[in-house]
């Protein structure tokens, strides 16, 4: 299935765009392995005034939200420890951080990381993060309802700009685990 591009002037193949991404969004684009191609990801130009999700779907089209998913980072604590963890869903649902993420991470605690962590950890703007080039050992918790879509769009890595990726490509990220019920 192609990517739904209509809604967008600039569409370009991830790998033909990497001075637009993040560097550590343009190395995943970079060294993309697995059953879906780097040139199946596909980067559109976006203003970074409409980067949050409800701004970005009342301009670019309602129809949108169902196929968009929000990226997040949270921190499971316990015994003094934090393991940072992303966790991606529809924009139409949100992370049981309380529950699903606490367990996953086996921890005490679970909390959406502060916009200085977040950042910090990913080399990505607030707005923007994706799961895309996350550090090395992070899980990325990903619904199985994001999966199932042929393209989803995520942000990526900056504000301005957003990805169109194939569901079953997140299932292929580095630390990804697919879980049904992320989103409670």
């Amino acid at each position: 299935m192609r990517p739904p591009l209509g809604h967008f002037d600039i569409a370009t193949p991830a790998p033909d765009a990497l001075d637009e991404l993040t560097r550590p969004v343009a190395d995943a684009v970079r060294h993309r392995s697995g059953s879906v191609p780097a040139d199946q990801i596909v980067y559109v130009d976006t203003d970074p005034q409409w980067a949050d999700t409800a701004v970005f779907v009342e301009h670019y089209g309602q129809e949108l939200l169902e196929q968009s998913a929000n990226c997040v980072v949270v921190a499971g604590k316990r015994g003094g420890e934090a393991t940072l963890a992303a966790c991606l869903v529809l924009s139409t649902t949100r992370v049981d951080v309380n529950g699903v993420v606490r367990r996953q991470l086996g921890a005490r605690k679970a909390s959406f990381a502060s916009m200085d962590t977040a950042t910090a950890e990913t080399g990505m703007e607030y707005g923007g993060i994706t799961p895309i080039g996350l550090p090395d050992g992070w899980p990325v918790l990903v619904d199985s309802a994001v999966v199932e879509l042929p393209y989803v769009l995520v942000g990526s890595g900056r504000r301005r700009g957003k990805l169109l990726v194939p569901g079953k490509a997140f299932a292929e990220l580095p630390g990804a685990v697919v879980l049904d019920g992320l989103a409670g």
